[in-house]
């Protein structure tokens, strides 16, 4: 489509919206899906900011009242959701929805009465002329079948998302998820930052208000521990021994108004730690007693040690932390052992890994670890990391919504008004 009736292409996630034109490689805006209100705002100001404001340099997030439209994975408050896609399509994209079509993801296993809602946001709010509504696992098999062979041919895989709200372990086959097979852990992206706050303010500061913040703390200095056990002995270590302990400084407000690591460099230790003879050297008594005493911290600083693995350790042994569900390799063999036995050896072949905690260091390397034993000897286990797992969703969209056929898919306006919401359902793929 040219001019004025390009396909506007929305991935719609609860911690990030990603958001573009159908045929681009990359989205024009991928900011916070969420409007967030300064502390020190006036009790009848009506100032709050949306989407990319936030991420202004100038912004002080600190403290911020933050309401997002998506509440446990599915979109609940279409208020916020309004106020952010007018942000995101009249500022960012500059597109004027009722000569657009739009393509939306849309949550997994959404409940009729949020589909209702949603249509009424795109059709009598917006008034796109045209909707078509995928899901995420079908749009990363489309994008990397489209770049990989292999894939193409066998029109199979897994599909491993680690969302903001839940992560989901959903077979593809033929472009179709097999909704029968998926499987859910109720864990994602905002219970690891939940986690990260509890332990920082139990341990350090109260920083049960900073949701931001953590997220960003999160995503720069958590990774995946290869061995628990060992990283555990290192992180009780002496300041001096420790190759974990790292600083995060929050905003003054006056000197700098982002946070960030002290020093990002020496966080990044963990890359090369010290092999099991060293270790064994290092782990007696007399080293943990050592130099015990820790350096000051400010009153704008706190400092991570083992949080930095125990954190993410929540995705693959949950029950550790008290949560009776099963870690994330057990959930990707029962989805496999969902399906047909004929797919089940193509699926192990093609597991895809999406969403932004599969970012966390050394994530696929511990996966593959975890379900190695949990897979029969005679199938092979190959992982994909996706080039950009956050972008991974909206770039399947893309391709679809550039394909000849994707007139087809859509649902008119008129239909909508004819017909209702039901139609908005029908199947992309045929």
């Amino acid at each position: 489509m040219t001019g004025g009736s390009r396909v506007v292409v929305i991935d719609n996630g609860g911690g990030l919206l990603k958001a573009g034109f159908g045929g681009d490689k990359d989205p024009i805006a991928v900011v916070p899906n969420c409007i967030a209100k300064s502390p020190g705002s006036n009790a009848n100001s009506k100032k709050w900011l949306a989407a990319d404001q936030l991420q202004a340099q100038d912004v002080d997030v600190t403290g911020m009242t933050l309401r997002r439209p998506i509440d446990r994975g599915y979109l609940i408050n279409t208020e916020v959701q309004r106020e952010v896609w007018e942000r995101v399509l009249r500022t960012l994209l500059q597109v004027d929805p009722t000569n657009s079509s739009l393509l939306l993801v849309e949550p997994q296993f959404n409940p009729p009465g949020l589909q209702h809602a949603t249509d009424e946001l795109v059709f009598e709010e917006f008034g796109f002329n045209s909707l078509c509504v995928a899901d995420a696992p079908s749009l990363v098999h489309l994008y990397e079948a489209s770049r990989q062979p292999s894939l193409f041919h066998t029109q199979c895989s897994l599909v491993v998302d680690c969302g903001f709200s839940f992560t989901h372990a959903s077979p593809v086959l033929q472009n179709f998820t097999l909704n029968y097979a998926v499987r859910r852990m109720d864990l994602g992206g905002k219970a690891l930052t939940n986690y990260l706050k509890e332990l920082v303010s139990y341990r350090s500061l109260n920083v049960m208000d900073e949701t931001l913040l953590i997220d960003d703390a999160k995503e720069k200095l958590c990774f995946v521990s290869l061995d628990v056990p060992r990283d555990l002995r290192l992180a009780s270590l002496s300041f001096k021994d420790n190759p974990f302990r790292c600083s995060y400084i929050l905003p003054d407000g006056i000197t700098y108004k982002k946070g960030f690591v002290k020093d990002l460099d020496e966080a990044r230790r963990y890359c090369s730690l010290p092999v099991e003879g060293e270790l064994d050297k290092k782990d007696g008594d007399s080293g943990i007693d050592k130099d015990r005493k820790k350096p000051e911290l400010s009153q704008n600083e706190f400092a991570l040690t083992n949080e930095r693995f125990l954190v993410p350790e929540m995705l693959f042994h949950p029950i550790d932390l008290g949560m009776n569900q099963a870690g994330l390799a057990e959930c990707i063999v029962r989805a496999a052992q969902a399906c047909h036995p004929y797919i089940q050896p193509v699926l192990y072949q093609s597991i895809i890994l999406t969403g932004g905690s599969t970012l966390f260091p050394r994530f696929a390397e511990r996966l593959q670890r975890e379900l190695r034993p949990l897979v029969p000897e005679e199938y092979q286990v190959k992982i994909i990391s996706q080039e950009n797992p956050i972008l991974g969703v909206w770039r399947g969209g893309s391709v679809l919504a550039s394909s000849p056929d994707f007139g087809s898919m859509c649902v008119t306006k008129s239909e909508y008004e004819e017909m209702g919401s039901a139609r908005c359902r029908r199947r992309f793929f045929h």
